[in-house]
């Protein structure tokens, strides 16, 4: 079974940008929708933003304007850009897959910092 693997994670001061990409090593069949989570220090896990195989996306509130979420050339791949960052922003973010069949795949996540 394939997995997840993100990168782009880093350290940014506010007002910066940051672009994560998510890719799937190895074989993931029947991916339906992939998206962004993030966890915050001593937060739960929250909705960033997805995407439909059909293009479809959708976004938290908090940020929408700021973030695009875009699928890649290659298969099972997808994007996060992120824009104005905020202090708030700062997370650890992860990639997760739904699939027709089977267990809701995750990657391992990236860090990202938002210095004030």
């Amino acid at each position: 079974q394939g997995q997840l693997v993100e990168s782009g994670g880093g350290l940014v001061q506010a007002g910066g940008s940051l672009r994560l990409s998510c890719a799937a090593s190895g074989t993931i069949l029947n991916i339906t929708n992939m998206g962004w989570h993030r966890r915050a220090p001593g937060k739960q896990r929250e909705l960033v933003a997805f995407i439909t195989t059909g293009g479809v996306t959708n976004y938290a509130d908090f940020v929408k304007g700021r973030f695009t979420i875009s699928r890649g050339n290659a298969e099972n791949t997808v994007y996060l850009e992120m824009n104005s960052l905020k202090p708030e922003d700062t997370a650890v973010y992860y990639c997760r897959a739904i699939r027709t069949t089977g267990p809701m795949l995750w990657g391992q996540g990236t860090q990202v910092t938002v210095s004030s």
